[in-house]
């Protein structure tokens, strides 16, 4: 902890990043940051990227920060800024502390995972003192709840802004698995060159601070909010937030390379170009392939084409060979019967055999339906009749959480899906069974967990090759789309995370997650959601199942608020641990999600399934479906008002809607006052 402190802001550390996050719209954001400029024997660089950062370095303190302002209103640039800051610095309202937008910006902060934190308080000079001092204790007993033990931090004077100082280089440093465990930096200048080929697609070179872990350049790099790239070399210029004045001539890029420090020709060194650090070797290089690219004469079957069928059934009507059966004998019963002058009856004549063929065929025809007479009279009857309906297509009638409607549909084509279970916990079911073709893009493991615990022990344990935490570094990103380089220039965040191996393809995401409270909103399962999954923001369709210890899932329709439910997706793989959270755009491995439908009167023919009781469920024999009929031996006597219940399950798979572009947050507009509630006439 003591080398963690004396790293983060010093020389051979990265600067200490603070990001200023108003949480109420009267808050003077510009005033503080004004105020920790003015420090004595400090020196402000700007910040050639964000509207309003700037650095401050102060070499009494043998410190240095990097202030940047959260741009208000902007939600996922707040949360893209909390994801790389070691320090937020929240300003409250010296009377209100936070409004209605400050409030829901601390939920998606604390649900992402807070770093180090510091309450500063700015204004309130103009109060009486009386005032003053009440609306002080008001604004400590209001953030006990969201801030326990927490320090608030006045800001009107120069001191009071050297105490906050000491205050952030002092504190003790929250760590956040997702990003500790992987090299990232935010860009404090960047530069577009565009391709020969087109300028809409180029190189963009990002320069800024390695933080977390070391950087290869072999390795993979995902900009929030864009997707991932490759990049072609990594430069080492001079660092320009440098504690000494004088110019540090090379920097410790090796163990074989010596820093030296010559003030003489301090001057001369900035003059010079640039030092290629490291290029990417393409036989180490990771590739971009996210998908899988099926095979599709891979598992192919030596299916008989349309003619060849059609040449088989003539040949087997051809060929039919006439049996006498006695009456009442079925069509399966008779394939068995050999007839003994079989042998001898292959001489007779030609008028003999269609004598015998019209013979036998009336006879076939006489016994088949006394046959199914005799079974339909066994099968139904005549109390049974109003339970079980008519031969003919009828009316779904299901009785589950998700209602479907009415359909005048026979039952085969529309239930020929779904699938009975003698027990929903213990029936077994076949995950690898009719799997869609989407599952086919995807890569699998064999065991997730040994494969990211030795990731992670090889991370701990060796050394990388690559760029150091605290270096300051220029990427060069291939393939860049202009957008990029547009959105740094209207001043949101450009931020950049090295990927570990193999998380860039596509797999089947599985998320837990519990709806927010204060959300009362309904979400529908499929319905378009904005994730932001550890350090990746992204737009999916989702399935609710519920979150449960068995190898099969019920879908849930809607986003329930009682209960935490599993989430799933198709997106890149991430290797948790990882904070999620799902938004709602307004206008301007291997688990089973299965649906329920309780059938209560449709005709499924060839359906082998367990029955129940809608009243005093008890344990049923099995049923015998034949002809769109049934056969059931209950253990009771029906009542007058009970029903036939049929569960049925189908397997639910999510849609391949993954989309790594996210438009822009619709502004916070709830008002903080309560407007008086009208009857509104609705023609």
């Amino acid at each position: 902890v003591l080398a963690e402190k004396r790293s983060l802001g010093s020389r051979d550390g990265p600067p200490h990043l603070v990001v200023a996050v108003l949480l109420h719209s009267r808050a003077a954001a510009h005033d503080s940051l004004r105020l920790l400029q003015g420090q004595d024997s400090a020196v402000v660089c700007p910040d050639e990227g964000t509207a309003g950062g700037f650095a401050l370095l102060c070499p009494r303190l043998k410190q240095r920060w990097r202030f940047v302002t959260a741009p208000a209103g902007d939600l996922h640039a707040v949360l893209d800024l909390a994801k790389v800051a070691d320090s937020l610095l929240f300003i409250l309202d010296p009377v209100d502390g936070w409004d209605s937008a400050g409030e829901h910006c601390l939920s998606c902060l604390f649900a992402q995972g807070l770093p180090s934190y510091a309450l500063a308080v700015p204004g309130g000079a103009d109060l009486p003192p009386k005032k003053r001092i009440d609306a002080r204790k008001k604004l400590s007993k209001s953030i006990e709840k969201r801030f326990p033990e927490a320090k608030l931090f006045p800001l009107n004077t120069e001191q009071e802004c050297s105490l906050l100082l000491r205050h952030l280089s002092s504190q003790k440093q929250r760590h956040l698995a997702f990003r500790d465990r992987r090299p990232h930096l935010l860009a404090r200048a960047a530069e577009f060159v565009p391709s020969q080929d087109s300028d809409l697609v180029g190189t963009l070179k990002v320069s800024g601070f390695v933080r977390g872990q070391t950087l290869s350049v072999n390795s993979l790099v995902h900009i929030v909010g864009h997707g991932d790239f490759q990049l072609s070399q990594v430069d080492a210029p001079p660092d320009p937030l440098s504690l000494n004045p004088r110019v540090v001539k090379g920097q410790k890029r090796s163990q074989d390379m010596e820093v030296q420090d010559d003030s003489a020709n301090g001057a001369d060194e900035m003059e010079e170009d640039v030092k290629v650090l490291m290029k990417a070797d393409p036989s180490k290089q990771e590739s971009l392939q996210s998908e899988v690219v099926p095979d599709p004469m891979e598992g192919e079957q030596t299916w008989p084409t349309e003619e060849e069928l059609q040449e088989a059934e003539d040949s087997l009507k051809a060929n039919r060979r006439v049996v006498k059966v006695p009456k009442g004998t079925s069509k399966y019963q008779a394939a068995w019967i050999v007839d003994d002058g079989e042998e001898g009856s292959e001489k007779d004549d030609d008028d003999d055999d269609d004598e015998d063929d019209d013979m036998d065929d009336d006879l076939m025809e006489e016994a088949v339906s006394q046959v199914l007479q005799e079974l339909i009279v066994q099968v139904i009857s005549r109390p049974l009749l109003h339970v079980l309906g008519k031969f003919c297509p009828s009316n779904l009638i299901c009785q589950c959480k998700g209602m479907m409607q009415s359909q005048d549909l026979p039952g085969f084509p529309l239930f020929q899906k779904y699938r009975g279970l003698k027990s929903f916990r213990t029936s077994p079911w076949d995950p690898k069974e009719n799997l869609p073709r989407d599952y086919a893009r995807i890569f699998q493991f064999q065991d997730f967990s040994r494969t990211r615990k030795n990731l992670f022990r090889q991370i701990e344990k060796e050394e990388a090759e690559g760029a150091s935490v605290g270096w300051y570094v220029t990427l060069h990103v291939c393939n860049v789309p202009v957008s990029v380089m547009e959105s740094f220039k209207e001043g949101k965040p450009l931020v950049l995370f090295s990927l570990l191996p193999h998380e860039q393809k596509m797999s089947v995401l599985n998320f837990l997650v519990r709806r927010h409270p204060g959300n009362s909103e309904p979400v529908r399962a499929k319905e378009e959601l904005i994730f932001h999954c550890g350090f990746r923001r992204f737009r999916a369709s989702p399935l609710f199942s519920q979150h449960t210890s068995a190898d099969k899932h019920k879908l849930e329709r809607f986003l329930r608020p009682d209960a935490a439910l599993v989430v799933t997706v198709y997106a890149p793989i991430t290797f948790p641990p990882a904070s999620v959270l799902l938004f709602k755009q307004r206008s301007n491995g291997e688990l089973i999600n299965a649906e329920e439908v309780v059938l209560g009167k449709q005709t499924v023919p060839y359906l082998e399934v367990h029955l129940s009781r809608k009243y005093d469920l008890k344990n049923l024999s099995p049923s015998c479906w034949t002809h769109g009929h049934m056969k059931c031996h209950f253990d009771g006597q029906l009542k007058s008002q009970d029903t036939v219940l049929l569960n049925l399950y189908k397997r639910v798979f999510p849609k391949w809607t993954y989309d790594p572009h996210v438009p822009e947050p619709v502004p916070w507009v709830r008002s903080e006052s309560t407007l008086p509630e009208r009857e509104v006439e609705m023609k």
